[in-house]
This record gives C-alpha cells, sequence and structure tokens, in this order.
C-alpha cells in the first residue's frame, strides 16, 4: 500500500473584505480572510453554455505571511495563495462540537499589475514587492561579433 500523503493547494481569487491582523498571545500575527474564487461548470441549459460560481473559501495565514497580507490588500484585491487545508474542532458555549476547514496560506502573491491598482510580484522577506520594468533604456549592453570564429566554443 502506498503512503503518499499530499495536501497542497493553491487559489487565486478576491478578497471579499479588508483583512484584519490580529496578534496571538504570544505576539504572532495572524490574519483571517475570505478568498472568491470563481468556478466555471457546465450549464443545464438546453445550449450547455459555461456558466461561473463563485466559491467564498475561508483562509487564514500566520507571521510574516499574514503581515505581509494586510500590508499589501484590501477588499476587492486580487490575490493568489498556496497553502494546505486544514480541519479543526471546538466545543461551543452550549457545548456543541464546531468544525471549520479553512486554507492556512504558506505563500501569498499579487495577481493584478501596477496599472491595476497593486503591485507586481511576491511575499519577500523584506515586505518590498519587485518591481520589473521592460523599459529598452535598462536592457544590458552586448558586444557585437563580427563573425562566428570570435565565439569561443
Amino acid at each position: 500500500m502506498s503512503s503518499l500523503n499530499l495536501n497542497k493547494v493553491i487559489l487565486c481569487g478576491r478578497l471579499t473584505a479588508d483583512p484584519e491582523l490580529k496578534q496571538t498571545a504570544s505576539g504572532i500575527a495572524v490574519v483571517s480572510f475570505t478568498l472568491a474564487v470563481n468556478r466555471r461548470y457546465q450549464s443545464k441549459s438546453a445550449d450547455g453554455a459555461q456558466a461561473q460560481q463563485a466559491d467564498f473559501i475561508s483562509v487564514v495565514a500566520w507571521r510574516q505571511t499574514a503581515e505581509f497580507i494586510s500590508r499589501y490588500f484590501k477588499k476587492g484585491s486580487a490575490l493568489c495563495v498556496t497553502g494546505s487545508i486544514q480541519t479543526r474542532s471546538w466545543q461551543d458555549q452550549q457545548g456543541q462540537k464546531r468544525y471549520a476547514t479553512e486554507v492556512v496560506a504558506d505563500e501569498a502573491m499579487f495577481v493584478d499589475s501596477k496599472n491595476e491598482g497593486g503591485a507586481v510580484g511576491g511575499y519577500t522577506d523584506s515586505y518590498n514587492a519587485p518591481s520589473y520594468s521592460s523599459s529598452p533604456a535598462q536592457a544590458p549592453k552586448f558586444e557585437e561579433l563580427k563573425t562566428d570564429d570570435d565565439l569561443p566554443f
């Protein structure tokens, strides 16, 4: 029997509300939010057209990832996260056992370009999203070779 275990999730969607950064009693940063992710399916209409429905998925992020999300994203921002699915349980005040299934985000990335209100890139340890430029002025200069005989190989 195989001992294969894999729990990996990749989600890209839009935040349904502004993420609110909180701290645990020991000072660890945590943020919980909901991502609206569109799902396409074949409609039951006679023409079998494609339809779309939003799924609302609970996500939690910890430490630097939580700080990154709370700093750069707001309601409506496009966000891509990778992580794993986690199920937890607890007893409510009436003694009933409750369950929650959520995605624990390990990484978060920008989806929108700078022109669309976000920045290009993803989470880095320094919280600075990398900037990219397609400007020809920043292209490296290369030396022109006259013949193939000048090649070192």
